[in-house]
């Protein structure tokens, strides 16, 4: 008989303690945002320990791309939920967040103390210049993979102009999106049938715990009670959360207006954490001013830097949030910062278990027939757009720091002798390093950080 080695033997069904130890390694180790996380998932689960099979795993990405959230953390819960039921995904879902949690609340305290000391400006203005580029491959990236015709390249130039030149709020550039993908997949199928990151052909790994031909575990089984059960638990959540924030502080305190804000902002995290920021600074900055533009772009550098999902620059907006309202006092910066990261985190991710504990047994049902492709792929190219205006807005604040750049990333006045040409450059060649070399973000972040921090002394 072939042994295991070769692929030909089931391997183990892993113990909830088991999954448990690796999911908390995942949460460390899960750099390279999205792609990059899923890459480590699929190494991991499907060529390595063979606890999924190719087939399965892609499928249940498939779901997790037409969902608002992080798809790399709705992978892990979806995984961890067909294995070990509830208390699975709950595990894994948490564990992948929650170390890139308490990495940036003291990466954020570090920030407040001390960012204006030399050694930690310096260091912030190299990474800067990385988030840049590292935007811009991302909008190279994601569209040279969705637009392949000439309509999705419209939709996204249009999503461009209208939160550039008419600052449309993004979810009504999805809103739109969704509208036009659904009419034209009636119409025109083949312009958006591109899939939704699913692949024709699977390849075999071996035998896996979760095979192809595995039946449906009991608890994954589709229930129409069960589903709305899980809904009716989870608006309870939600509401409890809520009605809590309130009764304690009022509807219009900052923790109350942080979780309503980042509730809404959970629903509008089409395309990833890139999509949503342009949102999230529209709310955070333009509107409740919790923090400066220049503090959402440090956030954001920072957010290069830790492990988990890019969408956990939330953490960041809500302890600077926290910390400059003072909701505890001038002498509890630190526990308002804390306080107001967990609510904002909270409120952030509780949507993305609901949606993977309500929809996973629909999916498992339907393996092969999910019909999200028309309008995932007009949102995908919609989202190529928006992450253009986010690059654009980025640059205009970290090139020409001087210069007063309108609301809607339009600059009246912008003039020469006003860039800065170190960063400028150093942006130039982040994105042609990333493009030629495939460095990957970790190690471009320290290389820059290091850049950044033998400038000062120049300077």
């Amino acid at each position: 008989m072939t042994n295991a080695s070769n692929g030909q033997l089931q391997p183990k069904t892993p113990t909830l303690k088991e999954a448990f130890w690796y999911w908390l390694k995942l949460g460390f180790v899960s750099f390279g945002g999205p792609v990059g996380q899923i890459a480590i998932m699929h190494h991991d689960l499907v060529e390595k320990k063979r606890w999924i099979s190719e087939k399965r795993f892609l499928h249940a990405l498939n779901y997790c791309m037409v969902l608002p959230g992080p798809e790399a953390q709705q992978l892990a819960t979806y995984i961890g939920w067909l294995m070990h039921r509830t208390w699975g995904g709950l595990i894994a879902g948490c564990l992948f967040v929650l170390p890139s949690f308490f990495i940036l609340i003291a990466l954020s305290y570090v920030y407040l103390r001390f960012g204006q000391q030399p050694i930690v400006s310096g260091i912030l203005y190299g990474i800067k210049s990385a988030v840049v580029a590292i935007v811009l491959f991302a909008a190279y990236r994601i569209g040279s993979r969705a637009l392949k015709n000439k309509w999705l390249w419209l939709i996204s130039w249009s999503s461009f102009v209208a939160i550039v030149f008419f600052k449309l709020p993004f979810p009504l550039i999805v809103l739109f999106a969704t509208v036009i993908g659904y009419i034209g997949s009636r119409y025109s199928p083949n312009t958006f049938n591109l899939g939704a990151g699913g692949q024709s052909r699977h390849k075999s790994f071996g035998k896996a715990v979760i095979d192809d031909d595995t039946p449906i575990p009991k608890h994954a089984k589709f229930n129409i009670k069960h589903l709305f059960k899980i809904l009716a638990v989870g608006l309870t959540v939600w509401l409890v959360a809520m009605g809590l924030l309130t009764i304690i502080y009022g509807w219009h305190a900052t923790f109350t207006q942080m979780g309503w804000f980042f509730t809404k902002a959970a629903l509008m995290t089409f395309g990833g954490a890139y999509a949503v920021l342009p949102y999230v600074y529209q709310g955070a900055v333009g509107h409740y001013q919790w923090l400066s533009a220049t503090q959402m772009i440090d956030g954001l550098a920072l957010g290069e830097t830790t492990p988990g999902p890019l969408i956990m620059i939330v953490a960041f907006v809500g302890f600077v949030g926290g910390w400059t309202q003072q909701v505890f006092g001038a002498e509890s910066l630190l526990l308002s910062g804390v306080v107001a990261a967990s609510i904002v985190t909270f409120f952030t991710f509780l949507p993305s278990f609901v949606f993977i504990f309500m929809g996973g047994p629909f999916i498992e049902k339907t393996q092969g027939n999910l019909k999200f492709t028309g309008p995932l792929t007009a949102i995908t190219a919609a989202v190529v757009g928006v992450i253009l205006s986010l690059a654009l807005f980025f640059a205009a604040h970290i090139f020409m720091p001087n210069t007063a750049v309108l609301p809607n990333f339009v600059a009246s006045h912008f003039v020469f002798y006003q860039v800065d040409w170190w960063s400028l450059s150093l942006a130039v060649v982040g994105f042609l390093v990333l493009f030629k070399f495939k460095l990957s973000v970790i190690k471009m972040i320290f290389i820059f950080s290091m850049i950044g921090f033998l400038l000062n002394f120049i300077h």
